[in-house]
């Protein structure tokens, strides 16, 4: 058969080597001038290329739509993976949390690898090539036009990305083609972004990163997020791991959010309360600011101590029992509010896509269109941060591309 794969990144890539496996006469179409554009960004350019966690905990990181994925995680998974990469000559190690990288922290050895496989597997890649749109006939795939020129194919792959990073090609392209043939395709939402806050106080900690944090989320109904990690304090609010995660359960809705930041998550209250106490006392003859130098950085300080209501020109001697209490409740719960997230362009990956009940979960064939398929992120399925969303790609991919023909 013949079998056009449009979009090259991980999902695209992976299709069209399963699919030239299996004897298809297989071609690539990317719009970019190479292969793999946002996954050689990835990671901050180290590519963490999936995530080495067991089947119940990988699942229990699918924000949206977990059991559409199991078929596809069943025919090719992590391990799979990381056994087919190994063997391809790169090198892998396992970081906290599970997060997978190249030995050598270089997105471009997954780049290569992955493009070696594909060339060598006898795909056809067309760079620089842009589909313009995918022809059906009589309830079938025919064909698609590609920069005014149309062509002739038995099937096809959709695997162009969301709207996320749209300067690496992910414009929406596959949404259109899929709407076009009949498919529902959900509103694309910002998913894994940085957030924006009501406070304007993270702006004059911008650029300050803090480890090992504990940042809990509530709503009306309660807590609905807290976990261990980084954050990071920009010009409009906040982001890092922590922050990222957290936008994936909020992003129907961000604004609202109340956040708290636990600056000493090892220490209880009463910890806590004995070290401030223990840190005023040696330093009984000075400021507060001076006193607790060592607890914070100092312009994180500063900001805990106006948050408290203590002036930083206040002496030890003049701090009551009331006012260190509200201190160190501000360093156990430092409260912010969510005003909105940054926009869809800035988001690790979309929220939204094509819908699951438009697909077959089995082959990801479409419903509407035989020998049409979906891979990747254009499909409406998306994971919190470390690796799990690459996996999503590769193994929707995997599936997509073997399941041509049969």
């Amino acid at each position: 058969m013949i079998v056009f794969v449009i979009g090259g990144g991980p999902a695209g890539m992976m299709s069209a080597l399963f699919a030239a496996r299996n004897g298809h006469e297989v071609t690539l179409f990317e719009r970019n001038e190479k292969l793999g554009k946002k996954l050689y960004i990835t990671g901050k350019g180290r590519c963490n290329v999936t995530n080495a966690a067991d089947r119940d905990t990988f699942f229990a990181h699918i924000l949206q739509n977990p059991r559409f994925l199991y078929s596809a995680y069943s025919h090719f998974d992590n391990q799979a993976l990381m056994e087919r990469l190994e063997r391809a000559g790169v090198p892998l190690k396992t970081e906290r949390g599970g997060r997978v990288f190249p030995a050598s922290d270089k997105s471009s050895d997954i780049l290569r690898a992955m493009e070696r496989l594909v060339r060598d597997s006898g795909v056809t890649v067309r760079l620089n090539t842009r589909v313009d749109r995918v022809l059906a006939e009589n309830g079938a795939v025919s064909g698609v036009v590609a920069d005014g020129e149309t062509l002739v194919c038995d099937a096809a792959v959709i695997a162009t990305g969301g709207v996320s990073y749209p300067q690496t090609g992910s414009t929406g392209d596959g949404y259109a083609f899929a709407e076009a043939l009949g498919h529902k395709v959900e509103p694309p939402l910002a998913s894994l972004v940085a957030l924006t806050t009501e406070e304007t106080w993270p702006g004059e900690l911008a650029g300050l990163t803090l480890k090992n944090v504990t940042l809990s989320a509530k709503r009306e109904k309660g807590v609905i997020y807290s976990e261990l990690g980084e954050l990071l304090f920009t010009h409009f609010g906040v982001s890092g791991p922590l922050v990222l995660s957290l936008s994936g359960v909020i992003a129907a809705q961000p604004a609202g959010t109340h956040l708290m930041i636990d600056l000493k998550p090892a220490l209880t209250y009463e910890q806590l309360d004995a070290r401030v106490l223990r840190d005023l006392q040696q330093g009984a003859r000075s400021q507060v600011k001076t006193a607790l130098h060592a607890l914070l950085p100092a312009r994180l300080l500063t900001i805990v101590l106006e948050q408290s209501g203590i002036s930083e020109s206040l002496s030890v001697g003049e701090l009551t029992k009331v006012m260190r209490q509200k201190l160190v409740e501000t360093l156990k719960a430092m409260p912010l509010t969510v005003s909105g997230a940054r926009g869809v362009e800035e988001a690790v990956v979309t929220r939204g896509g094509v819908s699951v009940k438009d697909v077959n979960a089995s082959t990801m064939e479409s419903k509407h269109v035989k020998r049409l398929y979906f891979a990747g992120e254009v499909l409406d399925i998306d994971a919190t941060t470390g690796g799990y969303n690459l996996q999503i790609a590769w193994s929707t991919g995997a599936l997509a591309g073997d399941s041509i023909g049969k």
